[in-house]
């Protein structure tokens, strides 16, 4: 959509959704001012601009008021990122620009007054900010992870040649997905997409994004909301560190042959050891060798246990079922790179059992 092209002076949306077309809702009012009965309450987190939800039956739409050029530089990032990149960011739904006040026609004559263009982007059904998450009763057993969940979303914007911009706990929304935990991007206004980002930029953006969580931390404990004995500084220091290593280890290109298979099960336990599961492993074969791409993501206790035993019937002790799977892993790209075709999951999950661990067993 060519944005210049619209008349400014008149109300526009543009949608990627028929229904709802969201023309029965109050574009003259103010944003802050709506007491429309599609109105609904969610968890959110805190925002500079005025941000506002919706309902139509049951899916729930956020509203951002801003200014025109922003809310239309947001809905194309927004589309880039979710649409071509699949990274996990709210969905984009429409930008409504050209909005003003009704004319007062009465004696007053008061004219139509100019009002923020609106971002509509689709709520994150099951999702709770991050922020909330992190300030919450029994929130000790979490942070780790969900900290490990951000790190993991700021290495894949990156990856993909993202630039932020804006990282905090107010601009990221949180949600469990099939056992895994995910960091989702959730205010991409100051956001950049580049055909690669250099390590100044990357490591600017760590900064920014290390700085506003302090921030935030800080702010959790002045509300009593974060015990005193937690140090921000610390919870910083770490995820800056556990970036470092994790952009490290996935950049990393190891070229080896296919007969090498014991390199790819020790790639495995490394993105292991520094806490994270393989949501995804590649071989990728060249003229040269071959080369290993990983995709990372944090996962909840138990679930490695529960997929195991759902995929072998093997019921073993939650380290030792993610050791387990990350050689299943390991040995379906094995399989995959010498046999030159793909392996469902369940495939590779019986050919390990019968050819790796039961020959192992009766040994």
């Amino acid at each position: 959509m060519d944005f210049a092209k619209l008349d400014e002076r008149r109300l526009s949306i543009v949608s990627r959704v028929v229904d709802p077309d969201f023309l029965d809702l109050p574009w003259d009012v103010p944003l802050i001012d709506w007491t429309h009965p599609r109105m609904a309450t969610v968890a959110r987190g805190l925002s500079r601009h005025t941000v506002r939800f919706v309902r139509y039956d049951d899916q729930i739409f956020a509203l951002k008021e801003t200014a025109q050029k922003p809310a239309e530089i947001e809905y194309r990032i927004l589309r880039v990122l979710h649409d071509d990149f699949a990274l996990p960011t709210v969905e984009p739904t429409a930008v409504v620009n050209g909005r003003t006040t009704a004319a007062n026609t009465g004696p007053s004559g008061n004219a139509a007054q100019a009002l923020g263009a609106v971002i509509i982007t689709r709520y994150l059904d099951f999702s709770l900010p991050y922020r909330y998450l992190f300030g919450s009763e029994n929130s000790e057993p979490y942070r780790q992870r969900l900290l490990d969940a951000l790190v993991v979303l700021l290495v894949r914007l990156h990856l993909h040649g993202v630039v932020w911009g804006d990282c905090s706990l107010s601009n990221t929304l949180f949600r469990r997905d099939a056992g895994s935990l995910a960091a989702y991007l959730v205010d991409a206004e100051t956001s950049e997409s580049h055909p690669s980002i250099s390590k100044e930029l990357r490591l600017n953006d760590v900064e920014i994004g290390c700085t506003n969580i302090a921030g935030g931390l800080f702010d959790l404990q002045s509300e009593g909301r974060l015990p005193v004995d937690v140090d921000p500084v610390s919870i910083i220091d770490g995820l800056r560190r556990r970036y470092n290593e994790l952009w490290s280890e996935l950049t990393r290109v190891d070229e080896f042959d296919p007969s090498e298979r014991f390199r790819i099960d020790r790639r495995v336990a490394r993105i292991n050891r520094l806490g994270f599961d393989i949501g995804e492993i590649a071989i990728e074969r060249s003229a040269d060798g071959s080369r290993l791409w990983i995709k990372p993501i944090v996962v909840e206790e138990g679930h490695h246990h529960r997929v195991l035993l759902g995929l072998t019937g093997l019921s073993v002790q939650e380290n030792q079922a993610q050791r387990l799977l990350g050689a299943i892993t390991a040995y379906g790209a094995w399989l995959e790179a010498t046999e030159h075709r793909k392996q469902p999951t369940a495939v590779r999950a019986y050919r390990w059992l019968s050819e790796r661990y039961e020959p192992l067993l009766e040994m």
